[in-house]
């Protein structure tokens, strides 16, 4: 494995929730990143956020990891689980909320209801 996917590989797997997105999730570089980075904020949903655009071969690398080909990137306990347009459905169905439950990840209920009120 080289030393990129390796890094990749253990940052996924250390972390319950980590985030590959350009800029970080206090200044966000993209609007898709602002979107994923501001539902998991709102939520309260403690994550590890990794700026792909400080490391060219981590903005690649992560596409040849998840073999999926944009940015931002959402991991859950080692898994991946989408990108900001999978990440915005989940959210409004509640689907995020049962993968959140189901490995442990804690959250704002409360906020998420109130992302989904907003939304419908």
């Amino acid at each position: 494995m080289s030393d990129v996917k390796t890094q990749i590989d253990e940052t996924v797997k250390a972390n319950d929730v980590v985030l590959y997105m350009k800029g970080t999730k206090e200044m966000p570089q993209c609007g898709f990143s602002s979107r994923v980075a501001g539902v998991l904020n709102y939520m309260g949903v403690n994550y590890a956020d990794v700026n792909v655009l400080a490391d060219e071969e981590v903005r690649q690398g992560i596409k040849d990891y998840s073999d999926w080909p944009t940015v931002p990137q959402l991991y859950v306990k080692g898994e991946f689980v989408g990108g900001c347009d999978i990440i915005t459905e989940m959210t409004l169905s509640g689907e995020l909320d049962t993968l959140f439950d189901e490995n442990g990840v804690e959250y704002s209920k409360e906020a998420a209801d109130k992302i989904r009120e907003a939304n419908a």
